[in-house]
């Protein structure tokens, strides 16, 4: 019988959810999961297979990947990215500075350490959002299971309106507690569809405000010395 390799195992505390896992770094195995959902070009395989490589390389036990908000899921797989392949990615970036009228067009070679990538969350935005002097919303960050859920809607519009209905944890009218769990999913629905224009507009501005994994890189061109400001944001930038 071949002998078996000895994987490393990390340690990482997930951003928004506050849990921290164990994992290993993936394998060759995971990496053609990877290669496949890179070369169907489908954003929906991608999703399904960046989930099966994650659940294959977690240890801890009753982790519910599905569960997870959708930044601790991608700050997660940054990190298993980094543990397994090279915490640099590097990427290239063309120069689009106008120069005697015309592009500089020169690449420039942009490298990224993964692992100095951390959510944007910003501050002033609660996840309490209150309707009026009684009513109070309070809201969950968006589960990557519930991505998958309601991408299948019509269109953007009810994409954007499922989302807000699913990520409803509670409802207090001053007095007593009403968990979305607990309620009628149709209900629900005509709970927000009831909002008013402004009303709406409060819960609108948390999910537009959403924690995102994002990075500025300040570089300047080699060719023409145009200081760039580039912005790396989402899983995406660093799938390679």
């Amino acid at each position: 019988m071949l002998p078996k390799i000895e994987k490393p195992i990390y340690d990482l505390t997930l951003p928004l959810s506050g849990k921290t896992i164990q994992f290993t770094p993936f394998t060759v195995k995971e990496q053609k999961i990877l290669l496949m959902a890179l070369e169907a070009n489908d954003v929906q395989s991608m999703e399904r297979n960046i989930f099966q490589v994650l659940s294959n390389c977690t240890i801890t036990e009753n982790l519910d990947i599905k569960s997870l908000p959708l930044v601790d899921v991608e700050y997660y797989f940054l990190h298993l990215r980094a543990r397994s392949v090279g915490e640099i990615v590097e990427n290239k970036y063309i120069c689009n500075n106008m120069v005697d009228g015309k592009e500089c067009g020169n690449v420039m070679d942009v490298k990224v350490n993964l692992l100095e990538i951390q959510p944007t969350i910003k501050e002033n935005i609660s996840d309490k959002i209150k309707l009026t002097d009684r009513i109070l919303v309070k809201l969950n960050y968006p589960e990557f299971g519930l991505i998958q859920r309601v991408k299948n809607a019509d269109n953007v519009t009810d994409f954007a309106f499922n989302m807000m209905v699913e990520s409803i944890d509670y409802i207090h009218d001053g007095e007593q507690f009403y968990y979305a769990k607990e309620i009628p999913p149709e209900e629900l629905v005509d709970f927000v569809e009831s909002l008013n224009q402004a009303q709406f507009a409060k819960i609108e501005e948390f999910f537009d405000n959403l924690p995102r994994l994002e990075k500025q890189i300040n570089m300047k061109c080699g060719k023409c010395g145009f200081e760039h400001k580039i912005n790396v944001e989402g899983i995406e930038s660093f799938f390679d």
